[in-house]
């Protein structure tokens, strides 16, 4: 049992895709966006590659009628002493839950940011991250040094019509991510405002597929209409 002063034991909803023969199945972990919870976004598996397990995690900071992976200071911007306290959290949670396997996160608004909070603090830990419509959480305790997360696989999707992430921040998450992290980034725009459209979700099913198979996929910036 997972031990936490401040927070509750963690609630998984589980969506397991077709089994890969004579291997354990790399772990992709959904982490929803601020307000929201594991259901909301659990349903996005069965638009992903069946040859990985998939689980979506409750954010353990009750928030109205949902919950919150960290206290903020401003939209998009973590409380560094909250964020710490959570990816500690999860931290002891997935280090027995996962096991030896390959884990990648994907992360939506509040749940990119911890997403990208988790990768940045521990970039060797985990397969590959994707950060959708959310910021990297800047000034919140965790390094983005150049050069920080050298040949990890990141995703990155934006919508150019999001007014609900201030701008300033998804184009300074855009920039660390493809110009100065060393990631190997598939960066990608499309038009809409903060939501999963289906292009994105299209994209981030081949990428996805492209990493668990050993090949990842081109890299660069791309905007479509």
């Amino acid at each position: 049992m997972l031990k936490h002063s401040a927070f509750p034991e963690p609630v998984v909803a589980r969506h397991s895709g077709s089994p890969v023969e004579g291997e354990r199945r790399p772990l992709v972990v959904l982490l929803h966006g601020r307000g929201s919870n594991e259901q909301d976004i659990v349903g996005l598996a069965g638009r992903l590659p069946e040859t990985a397990e998939y689980v979506a995690l409750r954010a353990p900071i009750a928030e109205g009628g949902g919950y919150a992976w960290f206290a903020n200071r401003g939209i998009g911007r973590p409380r560094a002493e909250s964020l710490r306290e959570t990816m500690d959290w999860f931290t002891a949670w997935i280090d027995g839950f996962a096991g030896e396997r390959p884990v990648y996160l994907i992360g939506f608004s509040g749940g990119a940011a911890f997403a990208g909070g988790l990768v940045l603090d521990r970039p060797q830990r985990f397969a590959g991250a994707a950060i959708l419509y959310g910021t990297l959480p800047f000034e919140a305790g965790v390094p983005v040094d150049p050069g920080h997360l050298t040949e990890v696989p990141i995703f990155v999707g934006q919508g150019l019509d999001d007014v609900v992430i201030p701008r300033e921040l998804l184009d300074r998450t855009w920039n660390y991510l493809k110009d100065d992290s060393r990631a190997l980034v598939r960066a990608l725009r499309v038009s809409g405002g903060h939501g999963i459209s289906v292009p994105m979700l299209e994209e981030l099913r081949i990428w996805l597929g492209d990493q668990i198979a050993g090949d990842p996929s081109d890299s660069g910036a791309h905007e479509r209409p």
